[in-house]
C-alpha cells in the first residue's frame, strides 16, 4: 500500500468515526489502525497470522522456571512481530496451569482445539511433558520443550531446545569426580526427573569405583528435608547431587547452607552441592544460600555464544532456551511457507534452513558449561561448545569426556 492510498483509507475511516460517533465505532477505528500497523501497514503487504501456544504456570512451587522461560518467549513472540522481514506475526494462544500437574493436559487440549493450533511452547516438568505428548500425536502438533530433561526419549512430537544427560549430568561429573572425590549422595524429586538423573549418576559413581552414600527423594512441595541432611552429616560424601525442583531444593539448600556454618565438612570447597537444573531464575528463592552451588548448563548470564552470539543477554538458560525455541520456530515457518499446520518431522523434512534441531531425535546441539555462584552470580569454570544431544547415551563420540563408561539404555 502506498502512502497515498493509506492517506486516503484513513481519511474515510475519520470520516466515518465522525459521522457516527459512538464508542463502538471508536473502538472499532482503533482495533483497524493497530492491526494495520502491526500487520505491516504502508511499508508492505498484511502479515499473516500464526496461532502459537503458550502452556507455563505462572505460579506454583516451581513459578520461577516457568516464569524465566515464559519470559524468553514472549521475548521471542515480540522480536518476530516487530520484525517486517517475517511475513507473520505470532498470537498467542495462551493456557496457565498454576503449578498443577493436572492441569497440563487439559488445558493443552483447550490450545490445541483452537483453530490452526499446531505448536506449543511449554511444560516445565518432565511429568507434564509426558502428560501432553499422547494430545499432541492425536492433533499432530509440536511441544518445544526449553528445560533441562533426563533423557531416554525421542518424540516425533516434541522439539528438545534445552539439554540432556551428556549435555549437562555426564560433563558435570566428568568435572566433579576427579575434584572432590567420588562417594556421592544423591536427592530427587519423586518422579521421572528424578528417578533418571539419579539412576544415571549411580551408574558413572559406580562405574568410576565410588559409591552411592544415600539416595533420597521428596514429592513436588514436600519441604519435609531433616532426615536428609542428618542423613549427609552422618555418611558425609563428597559430594551432594541435587535434583530436587522448586520448593523441596530451595529448602534443602537452605538447611545444606545452616550445616555449613556449624560443620566446615560441608563447606563449597570440600563437599560441594551440584546441580542440572538450577539457574539465576531461582536466586530470589535460594537467597544466600546459592553460593558455592555448582551447575551444568547451556548459558549461565553474561554468557556469549548460544543462543545468539552475546547480542541479547537473558537471565537463565530457561529464558534463552525458549527464546531460542520460538525464532527457530519462526524461521522454520519463513523458510516453508504455508507449513505451518505441518507435523515438525514434515517441516523438518522440508526444510530450506540450516536448522539447529536434529531431524533424528528433535534435540539440539549446545554449549556445555560448568559454573559455580560466587558473589551471588555464576562464574563459568569449564566449557565446551556444540555437544549434539544424545538422548538415549549411545554415541560416545557425542560426550565431553569419552573416558566416562559406556551406559546401558534400561528398557
Amino acid at each position: 500500500m502506498t502512502k497515498r492510498d493509506f492517506g486516503l483509507l484513513l481519511n474515510q475511516l475519520l470520516t466515518f468515526v465522525r459521522r457516527h460517533p459512538s464508542p463502538a465505532s471508536v473502538l472499532n477505528f482503533g482495533a483497524m489502525m493497530r492491526g494495520f500497523f502491526v500487520l505491516g501497514g504502508a511499508k508492505g503487504p498484511m502479515r499473516k497470522t500464526i496461532k502459537l501456544g503458550i502452556l507455563f504456570s505462572r505460579s506454583g512451587s516451581y513459578g520461577s522456571l516457568s516464569s524465566a522461560s515464559r519470559r524468553g518467549a514472549l521475548l521471542a513472540i515480540d522480536a518476530i512481530n516487530s520484525d517486517e522481514s517475517y511475513d507473520f506475526v505470532f498470537e498467542t494462544v495462551e493456557r496457565d496451569p498454576k503449578g498443577n500437574v493436572d492441569l497440563y493436559a487439559p488445558l493443552c487440549k483447550e490450545i490445541l482445539e483452537e483453530k490452526s493450533v499446531a505448536h506449543v511452547i511449554g511444560c516445565v516438568t518432565s511429568w507434564s511433558r509426558k502428560d501432553v505428548i499422547p494430545l499432541l500425536e492425536r492433533y499432530g502438533a509440536t511441544l518445544w520443550y526449553c528445560l533441562p530433561y533426563e533423557g531416554f526419549e525421542a518424540s516425533d512430537h516434541v522439539v528438545y531446545t534445552h539439554a540432556c544427560p551428556n549435555q549437562h549430568l555426564l560433563p558435570l561429573l566428568s568435572w566433579a569426580l576427579p575434584r572432590f572425590g567420588n562417594r556421592g549422595y544423591l536427592t530427587g524429586s519423586n518422579y521421572i526427573w528424578g528417578w533418571e538423573v539419579n539412576r544415571v549418576a549411580r551408574e558413572i559413581i559406580l562405574e568410576a569405583g565410588g559409591d552411592v552414600l544415600g539416595e533420597r527423594y521428596l514429592a513436588l512441595d514436600d519441604v519435609s528435608i531433616g532426615h536428609m541432611i542428618e542423613e549427609i552429616q552422618a555418611t558425609r560424601p563428597n559430594f551432594v547431587l541435587n535434583s530436587l525442583v522448586g520448593a523441596s531444593s530451595y529448602t534443602f539448600l537452605k538447611a545444606f547452607a545452616e550445616l555449613a556454618k556449624t560443620d566446615s565438612f560441608f563447606t563449597p570447597d570440600n563437599c560441594p552441592v551440584l546441580s542440572c537444573n538450577l539457574t539465576e531464575s531461582e536466586f530470589v528463592e535460594i537467597g544466600a544460600a546459592a553460593e558455592g552451588l555448582i551447575s551444568a548448563g547451556p548459558y549461565f548470564h553474561g554468557a556469549r555464544g548460544w543462543p545468539c552470539h552475546g547480542v541479547r543477554s537473558f537471565e537463565s538458560s530457561f529464558e534463552a532456551a525458549s527464546w531460542a525455541a520460538v525464532m527457530e520456530l519462526a524461521k522454520l515457518l519463513q523458510a516453508n511457507p504455508g507449513a505451518e499446520s505441518a507435523p515438525i518431522s514434515k517441516l523438518l523434512s522440508v526444510n530450506t534452513h540450516r536448522t539447529m534441531v536434529d531431524t533424528e531425535t528433535h534435540h539440539t546441539a549446545l554449549p556445555v558449561l560448568i559454573a559455580q555462584v560466587k558473589d551471588g552470580a555464576f562464574q563459568v569454570l569449564e566449557q565446551w561448545q556444540d555437544i549434539p544431544a544424545d538422548p538415549y547415551l549411545s554415541h560416545s563420540e557425542r560426550r565431553t569426556d569419552t573416558r566416562l563408561p559406556r551406559l546401558q539404555i534400561v528398557k
